[in-house]
């Protein structure tokens, strides 16, 4: 048997002479107990020894891969003979190469369960195996092989790195949460000394803007707020000032709420600030997906899924009720129906459509969101967002068909739930008729 060993130095060939005992892997590691042992078990018979580092770089980046280098290919073709082709085996501890080199080659591969044992016990005597290379030059190279291969992943698509959007729509999510929690904090704690104002001021950014231009409650009727709120608005506000029920503040009470209000307005606006780079990156990286869903729809089907590529593998039913597992598995663990949507829930479209066609829209919208992803993850021109534009046209269409639809199905049930009048058609009497009577029976006796 053969055996194919990447080391970070280069490609080295063995010969392995335990056939019999390759069969059983529990005896496998005592042949390697010493490297007397090693040397009896394994033989070097050739070494492609790699010339820089950008030739290792390029060979153990296909090898990633699964596929055969062209500088491997004429290695493996130059050492092994026609003879070894037809009577040995060549051991590979990658399934993905072992195919390639079975096609290139013609040679018989083997990588199963048996092989990493093997593979294993070579790599703990390499010192004693390889001659020429110290084993801390082999690990200087690993460790530089591994930064350059680093490097190399990492630059392999500027544009499309959708890590950025799986933070940034992280980091907005928990922006929101934030901000929800110390505005209700900023309303208890002003609530107390101006209760009435929660009710007339309802958006969080101007309650906290007009608490830090204007501080106690008696500065409001001298304090100009038309840059904040309407003056609708503010003559309400004034003249409840006259008639609130809050308590008195000290000053350092209200200096700390004035703090917590600046710590709102900051993250208010770093907020809006991530918003327009996430809508930036979206249209960027996935201009269909954003022109169909949106922005945040988008970036959280990516962020669910993991990567962009990911959600594009993803069938269009499992795109439906991304974000819904849990839902999905109680309903299949008691049997009940299973969940229509998921994420895609808050979708304009799904918004747009009545509680009856909000199941339908969420189906077709999966398959045409899962149309446009494949679009943005593999296609050659991804930065139009043609195919996007194209489909929300269709599906608003489809929208205003089945709502028309919907409203003919509830006009023909209301006409037939109706009670219908029974009509008594009446001969006149001038005609010989019987004043509205029924006629008598044939057989009737006058």
């Amino acid at each position: 048997m053969l055996v194919l060993f990447e080391t970070a130095a280069g490609h080295a060939l063995f010969k392995y002479f335990g056939d019999k005992k390759f069969e059983k892997c529990e005896d496998l590691f005592e042949d390697f107990a010493s490297a007397e042992k090693a040397m009896k078990t394994v033989k070097l018979k050739s070494f492609l020894k790699f010339e820089n580092t950008l030739d290792a770089l390029e060979s153990m980046s296909e090898l990633v891969e699964g596929k055969l280098s062209k500088n491997l290919k004429k290695f493996l073709k130059k050492e092994i003979s026609e003879e070894e082709k037809k009577q040995s085996r060549l051991i590979i501890s990658d399934p993905k190469l072992a195919s390639a080199i079975t096609k290139k080659i013609g040679i018989e591969v083997l990588s199963d369960k048996n092989t990493n044992e093997l593979f294993r016990g070579i790599r703990c005597q390499l010192e004693n195996l390889l001659t020429g290379i110290s084993e801390h030059d082999l690990s200087s190279m690993s460790l530089g092989l591994s930064h350059s291969l680093s490097r190399h992943k990492l630059k392999f698509s500027t544009e499309k790195v959708d890590t950025m959007i799986i933070q940034a729509v992280g980091l907005l999510d928990d922006l929101d949460k934030e901000l929800n929690t110390y505005s209700m904090r900023v309303k208890e704690w002003y609530g107390w000394h101006f209760p009435e104002m929660a009710k007339i001021i309802q958006d969080n950014m101007n309650f906290a803007k007009i608490i830090k231009q204007c501080g106690m409650k008696q500065n409001i009727p001298n304090s100009d707020l038309s840059d904040i709120i309407s003056e609708e608005l503010e003559d309400e506000l004034k003249s409840s000032v006259k008639i609130s029920m809050g308590t008195e503040i000290s000053e350092d009470d209200i200096i700390n709420i004035q703090i917590l209000c600046d710590e709102i307005i900051s993250l208010y606006n770093y907020r809006q600030q991530l918003f327009e780079y996430l809508k930036n990156r979206m249209v960027a990286l996935a201009p269909n997906l954003t022109a169909l869903v949106g922005e945040i729809i988008g970036a959280r089907l990516i962020a669910h899924s993991g990567s962009l590529l990911n959600l594009a593998k993803h069938p269009a039913s499992t795109v439906q009720i991304l974000g819904a597992e849990k839902a999905l598995f109680r309903a299949l663990k008691t049997k009940h129906d299973t969940p229509k949507y998921g994420l895609l829930y808050h979708a304009s479209l799904i918004g747009q459509a009545n509680n009856k066609l909000k199941g339908k829209m969420a189906r077709i919208l999966a398959a045409k969101s899962s149309l446009a992803v494949r679009c943005d993850a593999l296609s050659e021109n991804s930065t139009s967002n043609e195919i996007g534009l194209n489909s929300r046209i269709k599906l608003e269409n489809r929208l205003k068909e089945l709502e028309a639809q919907s409203v003919q199905k509830v006009n023909k049930a209301s006409r037939a739930s109706l009670p219908q009048k029974k009509f008594d058609f009446k001969r006149p009497n001038n005609s010989g008729g019987y004043g509205g009577q029924q006629p008598p029976n044939k057989r009737q006796r006058f």
